[in-house]
């Protein structure tokens, strides 16, 4: 879709349109990855994970990234009632929150599990905790309940994007393509 075809709306940088789009892509690589660890046979189970930290890793640099472009090149204002600013700016907020807490979370969990990351099988990634079985526990359930936090808030974001788009009929949509 080129920009001519675009309503004239104010949009978000080219880099945070990009970063949206490889987050929205590492999300739905990592989630169901991650799920499905569960249950596959023991014999490719470490290749599962050794796929979902990578890509989960992969994804806490480019959530980085993103905030970075954020910061220095402001969204665009949100319109509409106050309410529903809110919803957004609350909703945004805690997308950027879980998506840097998830991928930390698991990340210092495999790591007190003893298992260090080697990203794609090929980098050696610095533990900053080493083997500390005491605290993975806790690691696993943060991660385990922020991806599940994120689940719910990708839904509240899609009913928000069909309810701009479908129902209001509205050029919401087109500030992020």
């Amino acid at each position: 879709m080129s920009n001519q075809s675009l309503p004239d709306v104010p949009r978000y940088s080219a880099a945070s349109r990009g970063l949206h789009w490889v987050v929205a892509i590492l999300v739905f690589l990592t989630w169901p990855l991650g799920l499905m660890i569960g249950f596959v046979k023991d014999e490719v189970k470490l290749d599962f994970y050794l796929v979902h930290e990578s890509l989960g890793f992969l994804l806490l640099w480019v959530m980085l990234l993103r905030v970075g472009a954020r910061l220095y090149q402001p969204a665009p204002p949100i319109e509409g009632p106050a309410l529903e600013r809110i919803a957004a700016h609350a909703v945004h907020g805690l997308l950027y929150l879980f998506l840097i807490i998830m991928p930390v979370s698991g990340f210092l969990a495999t790591n007190a599990y003893g298992f260090p990351l080697q990203w794609f099988g090929v980098v050696p990634v610095w533990s900053p905790i080493g083997k500390s079985p005491e605290i993975a526990p806790v690691f696993s359930a943060i991660h385990e309940w922020s991806a599940w936090i994120i689940l719910a808030l990708f839904a509240l974001h899609m009913l928000a994007v069909i309810f701009h788009h479908l129902i209001r009929r509205d050029a919401t949509l087109y500030r992020i393509l």
